[in-house]
């Protein structure tokens, strides 16, 4: 087998589930984000580090989000709804280019687009019966790779079941809010 396959090490991407598997205590990643506001509707994220198997690696990351002028922001960065798909769409990406990795195709290119509307009287607190968030997310993935049909099937179905992000949009995850005022 080739030892790197859409830029992925399929060795190493095999070796690291098979230790996953032998070892479940071990299968926790942990993430974390800090997001501060940046004045009007701009925020500034960092991302420090993150844990794998009991460890902490060290990351160094800044991600910006503002809102265009038409809903009250600069126009500087993406707005937190882009960033969202841009999450998904790169989550889904690695799912296709590792599992065609895996199963010896290579992904000659790989483009996702991603659509969802928002009513925004839920956001806006206009109306308690609207929903602030997605009803639906529609998505088409355009891939050309050297896998048949029912190979291609066979990944785009591994990366609904197995990718992260996906299943953050496909699902509710419990929120565990905690509110901490300083000041007066």
């Amino acid at each position: 087998m080739t030892p790197s396959l859409n830029g992925i090490n399929v060795a190493a991407f095999q070796e690291f589930a098979d230790s996953i598997r032998k070892e479940p205590t071990n299968a926790e990643a942990k993430f974390e984000v800090n997001t501060r506001w940046d004045g009007q509707t701009r925020s500034v994220a960092s991302v420090k580090s993150y844990d794998l198997r009991g460890q902490s690696h060290a990351r160094d990351f800044t991600i910006l989000a503002d809102e265009p002028t038409e809903l009250l922001g600069t126009n500087t960065a993406p707005n937190p709804q882009e960033l969202l798909m841009a999450a998904l769409n790169a989550c889904m990406t690695v799912g296709y280019v590792a599992n065609a990795a895996a199963m010896g195709i290579t992904v000659r290119s790989l483009e996702i687009d991603t659509i969802g509307s928002l009513d925004l009287r839920g956001f806006l607190g206009l109306d308690e019966n609207v929903n602030p968030g997605y009803d639906e997310v529609q998505y088409t993935v355009r891939i050309d790779a050297d896998g048949t049909p029912e190979q291609m099937e066979q990944i785009h179905q591994a990366v609904m079941r197995t990718s992260p992000n996906f299943a953050n949009f496909a699902r509710a995850i419990r929120m565990v809010p905690k509110l901490v005022v300083s000041g007066k």
